[in-house]
């Protein structure tokens, strides 16, 4: 509807998939299933609850009647109340048992918490395909020098597939924190209203070990582990900020990714990809302008703010609970996932076919080169016998000049030159070529880049190759 708002999130940036997961069908069809999950375990301890009323709840896990839901809403001003009698409508004989127990929080946190877990693995999957092209551009362009930057001012030569490297690092710490944190969610299971457990125990006729199974079998029947041993009303809301601090570490990563692209396009070394009917500018036809890495920089600023609503959040659920909680949460979670989907997607987008333009490198590396060789050059002319003090003061002079040049003249770089025609140095412009072969000025870079795809990134990706072959679907 042209009348009625969109997140741009769900309109321009994230794929179907995330988007899917944080619709109304999902959680409500989640909640459902949670209802399930509950009333199987108390069914399997002993309450009398019968095979019939659970074949009537699993026959209406998904055909959920949202109208009705609303109608039940707006009468009763509770949404879980509401869910709660629009599931009876549909499974009448169940209606008695649905919920039996239970605080409203327990389809709200598990449900979130399932999502959490699923919204996870999705952005997992996308994070090791960003870390499968990074290593493959960085294969590629391993023994490639280019300018190295520090302050963003010429330093020493690096190689394209080293600078690869520097992204990829980034990705997979994220995809570490990303294991870690999955490995840690729990779900909050049956707690009851201040997370006594203690309807439940009423339940079970104070039958504590019962309770105690019971919290098991539902947090097993949901693909958790375990449960958080100890909850309020709520599951512990730091595991919100934890989500959202993973999150948001690939929001910097990505940020620093783009910008990094967006610089290299600039100096015309690397571009993103292009499309060939691709307008760049309204007004000037030729311009190629960055647009995929701007708007991931864009939404990662979006991305990276998102941990602190789960700071405040968690600092002020006063005792076992406060209500504040919630309408931020509908809004932190989903958005900040959709967000990062929407990020990883667009990195996956450039790095699925950027351009890289070698000559264009070629040709910036050689107008800072001489400079970097002073010392090589320093040092030759020193093993053929000249004094050290005296020849820096010499080649010091003549860098000097030339830079001069270059910066008052706009002309070339003419140091080589200047050198090879200075008595004092008595080394020719041949000799000068000899001390500049390339690979003397990259260090260890195209060894750095083997050792780190070997024994960092080939492990990780070899333990999620089940995740690769993800496509990007970008809308740029």
């Amino acid at each position: 509807m042209t009348n009625k708002y969109v997140s741009p999130l769900v309109e321009r940036v994230a794929t179907k998939e995330m988007i899917a997961l944080w619709s109304p069908q999902k959680k409500f069809a989640t909640w459902r299933r949670c209802w399930i999950a509950l009333a199987e375990a108390e069914q399997e301890l002993g309450l009398p609850i019968t095979d019939e009323q659970l074949e009537e709840m699993r026959a209406h896990v998904d055909d959920i009647d949202f109208e009705a839901a609303r109608r039940f809403e707006e009468e009763l001003r509770h949404d879980v109340m509401a869910h709660i009698h629009a599931f009876g409508a549909v499974a009448p004989k169940a209606k008695p048992i649905i919920h039996l127990g239970a605080t409203s929080c327990f389809v709200g946190d598990n449900t979130d918490l399932i999502l959490i877990r699923e919204g996870l693995e999705l952005v997992l999957k996308k994070a090791v395909n960003v870390l499968s092209r990074l290593a493959s551009f960085a294969e590629k362009w391993k023994d490639l020098p280019t300018l190295g930057y520090t302050h963003y001012q010429p330093a020493q030569v690096v190689t394209l597939g080293k600078r690869a490297c520097l992204w990829a690092q980034d990705i997979l710490l994220d995809i570490e924190a990303l294991e870690t944190v999955l490995g840690r969610l729990r779900c909050r299971g049956v707690k009851g209203t201040t997370g006594t457990q203690a309807s439940f125990l009423a339940l079970f006729d104070g039958d504590s070990d019962k309770v105690r199974r019971l919290d098991q079998l539902v947090a097993q029947r949901l693909g958790f582990e375990s449960s958080y041993p100890v909850t309020g009303q709520t599951y512990p809301r730091k595991v919100d900020t934890q989500v959202l601090g993973v999150l948001a570490g690939i929001g910097e990563s990505v940020h620093k990714f783009a910008t990094d692209m967006r610089l290299l396009q600039n100096l015309k070394e690397v571009e993103e990809p292009f499309g060939k009917k691709q307008v760049g500018s309204s007004a000037m036809a030729y311009k190629r302008n960055p647009m995929r890495c701007e708007r991931a920089c864009a939404l990662a600023r979006f991305l990276m703010v998102s941990p602190l609503h789960g700071s405040f959040t968690t600092a002020v659920q006063w005792f076992e609970r406060t209500l504040d909680d919630s309408a931020i949460r509908r809004l932190s979670l989903p958005e900040a996932f959709l967000a990062c989907d929407g990020i990883l997607n667009l990195y996956l987008s450039v790095m699925e076919d950027p351009a890289v333009y070698p000559k264009v490198i070629e040709k910036h590396l050689w107008a800072e080169l001489p400079f970097m060789a002073t010392e090589n050059i320093l040092m030759a002319c020193v093993k053929r016998g000249g004094d050290r003090q005296e020849l820096h003061e010499i080649i010091r002079k003549h860098a000097q000049d030339a830079a001069a040049r270059v910066k008052n003249e706009g002309a070339d770089n003419d140091l080589l030159e200047r050198l090879a025609a200075d008595p004092a140095l008595g080394m020719s412009r041949e000799d000068i070529e000899v001390i500049l072969d390339m690979s003397a000025f990259v260090g260890r870079a195209p060894q750095q880049v083997d050792e780190f795809l070997r024994e960092e990134a080939e492990p990780v990706l070899e333990r999620h190759r089940h995740l690769l072959g993800e496509a990007s679907d970008v809308r740029v």
